[in-house]
């Protein structure tokens, strides 16, 4: 059974939908995940207070922001990040087999908690975490774009090299920018968990290279236990995309039910990043 703690506010839905070509709607989701301003506080407002799952894991060097039990500093904190013409998950903190945890529970939906990281890449090297998942989606299908649903998944934004991008995508850059203000990230790696795909798999999207799934767990061998993970981000992202990463900007957690109109109950463990000394 869960033990619910509270959970930080949402932003509400944004109304540009209508403008938006549904085939390029997960390029702009993925875009948003790396704003700094579109979260669900202000980016001032240090009156949060960190939750045991947030104080459980460490996304920055300075440990007294996230591991503090006062008041945090907002950018400390992990954000419910909402995407256009996106029905929302359902997030709550709680305490899941004696460990704190992030539940979600997602019914044809998407959405994300996010942190903003902005770590440089000579400090990158692994990133700790845990899951939890209930039961798979059916219809799911990673290499189907309309059905490319992920019942868990720890979503990566990195900086980069913009001069290196196709004409492609910096036309889905400026696309994004006039959507939400800002560019698209130069890169996003996602751990997931798929269906049927052998483990270590790298699904590129049909829609830009740029955004690439490792796949990490599949099938239903690991439900209704915690899974443990350590990965090394660097090596995972040179697999990925066979270049050194830059500096990674966000980290996010999403549950990605809205292709198949599926419904998941999931939990995530405490996130932590290692820095290379």
């Amino acid at each position: 059974m869960d033990v619910l703690l509270p959970v930080c506010g949402s932003m509400g839905p944004m109304t540009v939908s209508s403008i938006i070509s549904v085939q390029w709607r997960l390029v702009l989701t993925l875009a948003v995940l790396a704003l700094s301003a579109c979260t669900s506080l202000p980016a001032g407002d240090a009156s949060a207070t960190a939750t045991p799952w947030e104080r459980a894991g460490l996304l920055a060097e300075s440990e007294t922001s996230v591991r503090a039990t006062g008041p945090a500093d907002a950018a400390s904190l992990w954000r419910h990040q909402t995407f256009p013409g996106k029905r929302k998950n359902r997030f709550q903190y709680v305490w899941r087999e004696g460990r704190p945890a992030l539940a979600v529970q997602s019914d044809a939906a998407i959405s994300a908690m996010r942190q903003v990281v902005m770590t440089p890449s000579e400090r990158l090297d692994g990133l700790r975490f845990s899951w939890r998942l209930a039961g798979l989606i059916e219809k799911a299908d990673l290499q189907d774009s309309s059905r490319s649903d992920s019942p868990l998944g720890v979503v990566m934004t990195f900086d980069g090299d913009r001069s290196r991008l196709s004409s492609r995508d910096l036309m889905l850059s400026d696309l994004a920018r006039a959507v939400t203000g800002e560019d698209m990230p130069y890169a996003t790696l996602m751990y997931v968990w798929s269906n049927d795909l052998p483990v270590g798999s790298v699904v590129v999207s049909r829609r830009t290279d740029r955004i690439r799934k490792m796949v990490i767990e599949s099938g239903p061998g690991g439900l209704n236990r915690w899974l443990d993970y350590e990965r090394d981000v660097r090596a995972d992202f040179e697999r990925a995309f066979g270049e050194a990463p830059g500096r990674l900007m966000s980290v996010g957690l999403m549950t990605d039910t809205d292709n198949t109109g599926a419904s998941v109950r999931a939990w995530y463990g405490p996130v932590s990043l290692r820095w290379a000394r």
